[in-house]
């Protein structure tokens, strides 16, 4: 023992450490064999909750994002600025108003 390193008794040999992530390994390897798919946990309502509230505002936002592009696009094309974009933005949001309410008007699957 050095000056620089004090004597610590919880430090453990390489052979032992060695030993304990080995015995580890075996340890996790026996429990994932013995799962199986059907015993993977279901998420909970709140995940399917906000994983559907996702779905919605995206579907949403889509909608008026193709209704603005095409809009654009159609400006562009035809030299009609901003009238393409203000009637497409409108179509978007309708349509994407539409999506939210076929979408939330579904009645949800029992587990």
């Amino acid at each position: 023992m050095t000056m620089s390193e004090p004597e610590r008794p919880d430090l453990r040999s390489d052979a032992e450490l060695a030993r304990d992530r080995a015995s580890l390994h075996a340890r996790l390897d026996a429990l994932k064999s013995s799962r199986t798919a059907d015993d993977a946990p279901e998420p909970s309502r709140a995940v399917k909750g906000m994983a559907e509230g996702f779905k919605i505002a995206s579907e949403f936002i889509a909608g008026i994002v193709v209704g603005a592009v095409i809009g654009y696009g159609i400006d562009q094309l035809f030299g009609t600025t901003p009238f393409g974009l203000i009637v497409f933005l409108l179509l978007g949001f309708a349509a994407g108003v539409l999506n939210v309410i076929r979408s939330a008007g579904r009645k949800p699957t029992a587990p």
